[in-house]
């Protein structure tokens, strides 16, 4: 049997390097793909290869802080790169992000997407901005546009919170796009204040992690690509439970945690990750990081 049959083929090449040079290689951001982030990948594809039309769906993809949001929009991003169209005037980026921003402005808003794309923002009215704005868009042959952080439009009166969506649906009709919102569960109340955004929003969910068949294979995939000499066995009812509880079922965190407790394995030669390795790393729940700043 391989004496490294735990881990990918990949990582154990990784085993070769000094304690440094392990910790920096275990630090790199990484994927697993997970089954219910394949299937908000999937429905992402179904966006971008939807006709364009004079009702084009949409999606909102709702999850906690660090619960693997970003992760997912990347890996969509990643399988549709700009296209740098040397011998026309413009790029096309058929999907483009951008973050919401701090505060709900139309023109704000044209300023992230114009600036996404380094392009310089009109100085005169919200009328100029929206109209270089479309145009834009128009140029570089926008299908999908994915705006992060979008309950920050919950941070103004109704007022503006209404003039951000109303925003939004002459974006898509104008430009027969579909647009991607992403955010924590506060993006559906500020959504549900237009019924006609509502309807053409579908929600997608990101849940917090339970004990179940899934976790177990989560945590096994963790399993193979940690650098660590010997097995951990992280299916483990007590191990599991343990991670489950320190995470509390955050998968940013899930790796967070896993990452440190590698970190002490490493450094301590202990090269596996046991429920006391789990106790003495340096890791803290994120219910605790936020009672340190209970203004957050």
């Amino acid at each position: 049997m391989n004496e490294f049959s735990h881990l990918h083929p990949s990582v154990v090449k990784v085993l070769d390097l000094d304690k440094d040079a392990r910790i920096a290689w275990l630090k790199k951001a990484r994927w697993i793909g997970y089954p219910r982030a394949q299937q908000v990948l999937a429905k992402l594809e179904d966006l971008f290869h939807h006709p364009r039309d004079l009702r084009m769906p949409n999606m909102l993809l709702i999850g906690k802080s660090n619960n693997g949001k970003t992760k997912v929009i990347d890996q969509f991003l990643q399988r549709h790169p700009p296209d740098e169209n040397p011998n026309g005037e413009h790029i096309i980026a058929n999907v483009l992000y951008v973050q919401a921003p701090p505060t709900p402005s139309e023109a704000a808003l044209y300023y992230e997407i114009l600036g996404s794309l380094f392009v310089s923002v009109p100085t005169s009215s919200v009328d100029a901005k929206r109209s270089r704005t479309i145009q834009l868009l128009r140029d570089i042959q926008l299908k999908v546009l994915v705006i992060d952080e979008l309950h920050n439009v919950l941070a103004g009166s109704t007022v503006k919170r209404q003039t951000m969506l109303n925003v939004l649906k002459y974006l898509g009709n104008e430009l027969q796009i579909s647009i991607v919102g992403c955010g924590t569960s506060d993006l559906l109340r500020a959504v549900g204040i237009d019924p006609q955004i509502q309807n053409r929003f579908t929600p997608e969910f990101l849940p917090d992690w339970k004990m179940s068949k899934e976790f177990r294979q989560l945590l096994k995939s963790f399993e193979h690509i940690l650098p660590l000499k010997r097995p951990s066995d992280l299916i483990d009812s007590r191990i599991a439970g343990k991670i489950l509880a320190m995470s509390e079922g955050i998968i940013g965190e899930i790796s967070l945690l896993l990452n440190e407790a590698s970190i002490f394995a490493i450094r301590n030669n202990v090269e596996s990750i046991t429920y006391d390795v789990l106790q003495n790393c340096a890791f803290r729940p994120p219910s605790d990081r936020a009672l340190d700043n209970p203004g957050v």
